[in-house]
This record gives C-alpha cells, structure tokens and sequence, in this order.
C-alpha cells in the first residue's frame, strides 16, 4: 500500500511551496485510490481493507527524521545517518537499507532501462521499419475557485478546481481525443507547519540525486505503460498546485481519458464482435455493454473513460512530535 500512498501523492495537487521553517510537525492523513477496469480489480484483490477503504497514516517530521506509521508498518527516513529503517510493527522488526544500496539499485535499473530501448532501437534498424512519427501533444490549464465554503475536520476551506487537459496539438479534446485531470481542492488558510513534510521529502529526494524521478516512474509504471500522458498531466497540476494560496486538506483528483471519433468508431466495431460471439467472452462483452448503457443514460458522457480518482485528506496537524515518534519502538529486533 506504500506504492499506492505514493502514486495518490503524485496524483494530488497538493504540494506545498514555500521555504522549510525547520519545525516539527505530526499530521494525519488519509489516502484513498481506485483504478477502473482490470487494474482497480487487482489493487483490490492484492490490496486488501487498505485499498479498499482507504489507507490512515500519521507522519511525523522531527530535525532530520521522519517516521510515517500506518497500522502495519512503518518507514522511518534518517537523513543525518543515510539510511532508511523498514519497520514490521505485527512482528516488531526491522530492516535497514542506505541510501548508497538505493543509489545502486537505481544506477542498474537505469543502465537496464538504456539497454532495454537501444535493443529496441537496434531490432527496428534491422527490420528497416522507420519510427513511426510522434504526436504533438498540448495541455491546457485553468484553476478557479467556485465561491464554496466548507469545514473538513475542523479546517474552514474554500473550493478551488484545477482542470489539466492534455490533447493533440491543433485538434480540440473531442477531435483527436486525449486526457482530462480535475483536481477538486479544499484549501485553509495557509499552514506553515505543514510544508516541513514537503520539505523533507525534497531533501530526501535531493540526497538520493533524482530518486523522485525514479520513484516515480517505478510507482506508475503499470499505468504509464498504458497512459505514458500520464506523467505530463501529473507534472504539469503539480505546478499549478503549488501557485495556489493556501493548505490543501482535502484533494481528490480524477482522471479520464477521451477517446478521438476515429477510436469511438473502433471500440464500437470491437464490442459488436464481442457482443455476437458465444462463450463467456461473449456474455462479459454483453455485460460491459449494458453497464456502458446505463452509465450513458444516467448522463455519462460516451467518449470519456474513468482511470483513475485519489483523495488525500488531513486529519490533523499538530506542531509538537515527541522524540519516539521518530524512534525505533523499544524491543524491535534488526532482520538481515
């Protein structure tokens, strides 16, 4: 569920900017993330109550520690040592691996990456295949707040709503088809304390020397091989997340993709296929269609696929952490 909590993080438009107070600080957050189609079905069948319900963690940042606990584990990041301790709290014990072993483990999987596309590379010359010529895509943006107010967990919040929209260059969204991502956020007033968190996974990220960038794509890599936008779409709401005034507590972000006439034409010739033939293909192609259906006449728009929707909640915030809670609990023992 880490890399769930994680791909949520990317997700959200909530990053704080502003400069590091250097202050402790302890919040509680929840994260919820649901895939549709066969990736939401196996989060769920491997996830567990977690995925299902979403995931509690408390995080607490103190000097150059942070210990973020959940009700099974926990992962405590020692910035002053280089080293991060993985904690079983059922069996109470731990792992530790340094920053110089994640370092290494990053440098082969990019050297393998290299390999893996010059490969590529190499088999499309000897076929004499040129490559085929890459779409230009743009991404529009727009933020606006819609004027409602709500209290979230004691915080009063106003409504801001970032819309990402990813298209072919030249053609409209319906034209050529594309990618949407609306962020619907529930800003307070601004939290200093709260930035410390941002702030420390960016020194975090900054000792392991572009660890974010590859943290990332190994998190998504099941649905950036699917939707490789996915990364500009993302990229691009975490910069107009961070010109927003204020502390988000509640995000929740959904992504859909739009499907070009040309592809509509395609997926509707593929389904009447499957919807004729026998067998249990063709009785689940008869299902998804009557679903489509339904979906279409309660208001759904035919063209748009669900991916993907996260919400990061605050629970709390709290301004004193206690040096156990950055701790290694007492009696847990070291595994190799």
């Amino acid at each position: 569920m880490r890399r769930i909590h994680c791909l949520a993080v990317l997700a959200a438009v909530a990053v704080a900017s502003g400069v590091s107070l250097n202050a402790d600080v302890q919040t509680q957050e929840k994260t919820n993330v649901h895939f549709a189609g066969a990736l939401g079905r196996m989060v769920n069948m491997f996830g567990g109550k977690a995925a299902r319900e979403g995931l509690v963690q408390t995080i607490a940042v103190k000097g150059d520690r942070m210990m973020t606990t959940n009700d099974k584990t926990a992962e405590l990041i020692d910035l002053a040592e280089e080293k991060v301790y993985n904690i079983d709290l059922d069996s109470k014990s731990y792992k530790v691996v340094t920053f110089a072993e994640m370092r290494q483990k990053i440098q082969e999987m990019q050297a393998k990456a290299k390999q893996n596309a010059a490969a590529a590379k190499e088999k499309q010359e000897k076929q004499d295949k040129p490559a085929e010529p890459q779409t230009k895509m743009a991404v529009d943006v727009s933020t606006h707040e819609s004027g409602q107010r709500k209290t979230i967990n004691g915080f009063d919040c106003k409504q801001v709503i970032t819309t990402v929209t990813m298209h072919e260059e030249g053609k409209t969204l319906e034209q050529g088809g594309g990618m949407v991502m609306t962020n619907d956020s529930w800003m307070t007033a601004p939290i200093p304390a709260i930035k410390e968190v941002a702030a420390f996974r960016k020194r975090y990220y900054e000792k392991l020397a572009g660890m974010d960038m590859q943290a990332a794509a190994e998190q998504m890599a099941q649905a950036l091989a699917m939707y490789p936008q996915l990364k500009d779409v993302m990229g691009r709401a975490r910069v107009e997340g961070a010109k927003v005034d204020g502390t988000p507590i509640s995000t929740t972000a959904n992504i859909e993709t739009v499907a070009s006439p040309e592809q509509k034409q395609q997926q509707a010739q593929q389904e009447k296929s499957q919807e004729t033939s026998g067998g249990l293909g063709g009785m689940l192609a008869r299902k998804m269609m009557k679903k489509k259906s339904d979906d279409n006449t309660a208001g759904g728009d035919p063209s748009r696929s669900p991916l993907m929707t996260s919400t990061i909640e605050v629970l709390s915030v709290a301004t004193s952490v206690a040096p156990d809670a950055v701790s290694i609990p007492a009696g847990f023992k070291q595994k190799n």
